[in-house]
């Protein structure tokens, strides 16, 4: 994805990079209903983000058998962790296509740092190691993502579409993926009853 090459190629970070995009109650677009998304890239090119709050019917093993990484029979024999890594949906684009955001402690060279401590990997690399124990100690992974063009993203907050605010990595990495929204709104001190979903003018 251009976005990504781009990020990696660029020194510094879009403004945007490494926060939580949150949906506001008025989201016109059902695809993002209550959808918390995490900026991976931000540039005046554009944005690009992983929904880390919906999840898909595919499971873990499923998708390992399916990618040829192992057969049946070495699936059903995967340790607990694997067997129980949740696939997420990333968002509406290219959703054949995965994703693994992950802690810092595990890197190859296909790696992009989004932050200091968060690195996004797309690679089967990463679904190898996490199979067999050896992949980073925090990992997420989606199916296709969320993306925009160039000023869209900017248009799209101004108009009360979205909330951002700094993601923290418990935030993200935790499974509790039902309740994630609105633990995220309450640690910034929303209460979703007093959200309004018109835009303000001034």
């Amino acid at each position: 994805m251009d976005l990504l090459r781009h990020k990696k190629l660029a020194a510094g970070r879009g403004f945007l990079d490494d926060q939580f995009l949150i949906a506001m109650p008025g989201m016109k677009d059902d695809r993002f209903t209550r959808s918390v998304i995490y900026i991976c890239a931000h540039s005046d090119e554009g944005a690009m983000g992983l929904i880390i709050n919906q999840t898909q019917q595919m499971l873990f093993p499923d998708l390992l058998v399916q990618l040829g990484i192992m057969n049946e029979q070495e699936a059903i024999r995967l340790p607990a962790h694997a067997r129980d890594f949740v696939v997420r949906n990333g968002g509406p684009v290219d959703r054949s296509r995965g994703f693994v955001l992950h802690s810092g402690d595990y890197r190859v060279e296909s790696s992009l740092s989004v932050s200091d401590d968060i690195c996004l990997t797309a690679t089967v690399d990463i679904l190898r190691a996490i199979s067999t124990g050896r992949g980073p100690r925090h990992a997420l992974m989606a199916l296709g993502y969320s993306g925009w063009g160039a000023g869209q993203l900017e248009s799209e907050i101004a108009e009360n579409g979205w909330l951002t605010c700094p993601a923290t990595t418990e935030l993200l990495f935790d499974t509790d993926i039902e309740r994630k929204y609105d633990r995220i709104l309450a640690s910034i001190g929303i209460d979703l009853a007093h959200l309004s979903a018109a835009a303000g003018h001034a």
